[in-house]
């Protein structure tokens, strides 16, 4: 006769908790932003929208790499992305930055809104 080892049903209230456990985790992942200084919009999986409040050290955590404003001058924007320094305008293609495409979508004298998607 073999002995077999004994299970430990899960209550209810441990399954639920692993289940919000789950989850918070898997929206952490998704969303996988931070920021001080701007805005982030991740309602895609490859692409961020990051609003960077003029003015202030702006920067945000996305897809794991920092994007930070370094300056805005007119209708020109230089930005770190992926720790590669990019000077961009409003309109133009994008531009490659360590895997990501990054673009510029608008400024204005309170805000810079630029487009990171990953390659």
């Amino acid at each position: 006769m073999t002995k077999q080892p004994a299970t430990i049903p899960l209550t209810p209230i441990r399954r639920a908790a692993g289940l919000f456990a789950g989850l918070a985790l898997g929206l952490t992942v998704l969303a996988g932003c931070s920021s001080e200084g701007a805005s982030t919009d991740c309602g895609q999986l490859d692409a961020c929208t990051v609003t960077f409040d003029r003015g202030v050290d702006a920067k945000a955590s996305i897809f794991g790499v920092e994007a930070k404003l370094v300056g805005a001058e007119g209708d020109q924007v230089t930005v770190e992305v992926a720790g590669e320094q990019l000077t961009l305008t409003t309109g133009q293609q994008a531009v490659d930055a360590g895997g990501f495409a990054v673009t510029v979508d608008s400024i204005t004298d309170q805000q810079v809104k630029v487009r990171v998607a990953r390659n």
